[in-house]
């Protein structure tokens, strides 16, 4: 027997939201969906009239949403925003080539400015290249770190106010039990936000208006708005950490659907002793980008790279690293250890 829709009670429910349980009709569904995600925005007062927000766009299915949505709701709600695309060419074959493309063609849909902004371009090298010498081992951290400062280039090119990014619920659920994991007491007091003010110079700040929306609502509401997007996997990411926290959290919510909510409120409320002893945020003495240590992640696995030591970077700072600064020679034993095994 047909189900009626539980909100307007006229028509017929076509799905039942994985967040509420409620069976809704496609419009009311794309309705609820949007005004909670205006509420969100509201809530955490992340805009002011006049500012310009760029989107990072990836052409999957999260940034899609979100620019589609933003556009709406920008002019639904009259925000008074200028909005723009901004994307970044990890310089990966056969994944991030097509999906730019699909970004391309979102630029067109939408009517919003473009800039892309490439890895091999910022830092003369492009992800393949450093897999090739790095192997499928840590090359999620190179991509992570590189893509942040690739961002904010990008948005300092451009000029923007503010980034908007399209992290959901689950993202941020499995990063506060990643950060757990690790014990990164820093990344946990502060993963759980939903906007960050500026950092630094060069550092622009960011939001995340999805942060509350469930991936597989924003999954339903580009199915059902047919919205353009991509949707392979990074060929890289299998062996990623995060795979693990996200394994384990689809485990949870099979049997609490609440579990991804409950998991950020946990993160939300977590308090740290003064004892507890904080990095303390200062700059790059090489590029100026923020960092809590002499030379910035980014130019530390940069560092690697360039010097055939990849692992320079891996891991938490240590001896080696006053010694790259100092222009100090390292000795053999110390570059084994810092070169990628081979097999």
């Amino acid at each position: 027997m047909p189900v009626q829709c539980s909100s307007c009670t006229e028509k017929r429910a076509v799905l039942k939201r994985p967040k509420t349980g409620h069976s809704l009709c496609k419009e009311c569904f794309f309705w609820a969906f949007e005004e909670e995600v205006h509420r969100t925005i509201m809530a955490g007062e992340l805009f002011k009239p006049g500012e310009i927000v760029a989107i990072a766009a990836s052409g999957g299915k999260d940034s899609t949403v979100l620019a589609h949505v933003m556009k709406l709701l920008n002019q639904r709600h009259n925000y008074g925003l200028e909005l723009m695309l901004l994307s970044v060419d990890e310089g990966i074959t056969g994944y991030r080539d097509d999906s730019l493309e699909t970004v391309q063609r979102n630029q067109q849909q939408y009517e919003l400015p473009l800039k892309i902004v490439s890895y091999k371009e910022l830092y003369g090298w492009t992800m393949d290249a450093i897999v090739k010498q790095i192997g499928l081992k840590n090359n999620c951290t190179f991509c992570g770190v590189f893509r942040r400062q690739a961002l904010d280039r990008g948005a300092m090119l451009l000029k923007v106010n503010r980034i908007c990014t399209g992290h959901n619920a689950d993202d941020i659920a499995e990063t506060v039990l990643m950060n757990v994991l690790r014990g990164d007491i820093a990344r946990l007091c502060r993963c759980t936000a939903i906007s960050t003010a500026s950092e630094g110079e060069g550092v622009v700040p960011r939001c995340k208006p999805l942060k509350y929306a469930y991936e597989k609502e924003i999954v339903l509401y580009a199915y059902f708005k047919k919205l353009d997007y991509f949707s392979t996997e990074c060929i890289y990411s299998p062996n990623a950490y995060r795979g693990h926290a996200r394994t384990f959290l689809k485990d949870l919510e099979s049997i609490r659907p609440s579990a991804i909510i409950d998991v950020i409120h946990s993160g939300e409320n977590l308090s740290v002793r003064d004892s507890v002893k904080m990095p303390v945020q200062g700059s790059c003495s090489r590029c100026g980008y923020i960092s809590s240590q002499m030379l910035c992640k980014a130019c530390m696995l940069l560092e690697g790279l360039n010097r055939g030591l990849p692992k320079l970077g891996i891991g938490k700072p240590h001896r080696l690293h006053e010694k790259i600064l100092s222009k100090q020679p390292l000795t053999e034993e110390e570059e084994r250890k810092l070169k990628p095994a081979v097999f």
